[in-house]
């Protein structure tokens, strides 16, 4: 059974697992960059955290919807509510001979962009776990 030390918790774990899922995306992005065709994939997470940043603290945008005028139309699916990340290939490098377009540098860099933002985020994890810890100390002192 998991105890749930905060909403923001969850998020943060969510949080951390989807930037784990980054870390291995641009990994195996370096080491197929001699692969002949192989284009450089990324998972877009953003939209899936935000979407259960609004669950969990109960945000609720006005939003229109979309009226569907016949049972036989297809309905709207709204890609942006999703908790799933999303994954692409990202594109814009120019292409090698061999039709390879992954560019160490920009590998590189999103690397270390994204274990930066992870490290903070195991930061903010520590603070979110202590400040419940120390309300039990302060509780059981006053007793």
């Amino acid at each position: 059974m998991s105890i749930q030390i905060s909403r923001a918790h969850s998020l943060i774990a969510d949080a951390l697992d989807f930037r784990a899922m980054r870390q291995d995306m641009i990994s195996s992005n370096i080491a197929n960059a001699d692969t002949p065709f192989y284009k450089p994939r990324d998972v877009r997470f953003e939209d899936a955290l935000a979407a259960k940043k609004a669950e969990i603290f109960d945000q609720k945008k006005n939003k229109l919807s979309l009226a569907q005028t016949n049972s036989s139309h297809i309905p709207l699916r709204d890609e942006k509510s999703s908790k799933i990340p999303t994954r692409f290939f990202r594109d814009g490098h120019m292409a090698r001979n061999d039709g390879n377009s992954v560019d160490i540098d920009v590998e590189t860099t999103e690397m270390s962009k994204n274990s930066v933002m992870f490290n903070a985020l195991v930061q903010a994890n520590k603070k979110d776990k202590m400040i419940f810890l120390s309300v039990i100390e302060a509780s059981q002192k006053t007793q």
